[in-house]
């Protein structure tokens, strides 16, 4: 099994870094585990008050669970991958059923700051952006998909969103193998990278 993390500020374009990824592979040879489903559950507070929590910050990621989970899959074990709202700040009830395959790939912000989840993975990744770009993708994101209006976002990006990317993600980049520029509009790299993944897989 190759487990490979993949980590760069919000809206830099991991998602279509891994989606990339993912078109060269067969689905059943590849997972993904978002660390955005293993937020801490915070369905104790008020909706104002779940709203108001820095979600950039590493105390907001349950890591020992994203940990435990990982050391299973590599033991050929199945595991029940969190379901978390981003509307209601909450976890689901539900969860998904996620089966070992040859490649897991580890995508979130803050999956390169725990060094417990680092030292399990094989390659690391940092996907790097522009801040202006990354800022607009971030204001499309949360109005269409997170109920959010454009003050609201604007003012959670210089609040936390701002400040924990210079303090906790941006230097996690000295920990990554490989770096792409520009996120998922760099083919060259993303092809680099998958020819890597397949040329690691044969020498397993």
């Amino acid at each position: 099994m190759l487990v490979i993390g993949i980590a760069g500020g919000t809206g830099s374009g991991k998602t279509t870094v891994v989606k990339k990824i993912l078109e060269q592979f067969p689905e059943r040879e590849v997972a993904i585990l978002s660390h955005d489903s293993y937020y801490i559950d915070n369905s104790h507070l008020s909706l104002s008050e779940r709203r108001k929590k820095n979600f950039d910050h590493p105390d907001s990621i349950e890591f020992d669970l994203m940990i435990d989970h990982v050391i299973k899959l590599q033991n050929g074990l199945p595991i029940n991958e969190p379901i978390y709202s981003f509307i209601t700040c909450t976890r689901s009830p539900e969860t998904k059923l996620v089966k070992p395959k040859k490649v897991i790939i580890i995508e979130g912000i803050l999956c390169l700051t725990s060094k417990g989840l680092r030292d399990l993975m094989d390659i690391k990744v940092f996907v790097d952006c522009d801040s202006d770009i990354r800022l607009s993708r971030v204001i499309r994101r949360d109005i269409l998909e997170r109920g959010r209006n454009v003050e609201q976002v604007l003012a959670r990006y210089e609040k936390t969103v701002r400040p924990s990317h210079l303090q906790f993600i941006e230097p996690t980049k000295r920990f990554a193998d490989i770096i792409i520029p520009q996120g998922g509009m760099n083919l060259v790299a993303i092809n680099i990278l998958t020819n890597h993944i397949n040329h690691t897989l044969k020498n397993q």
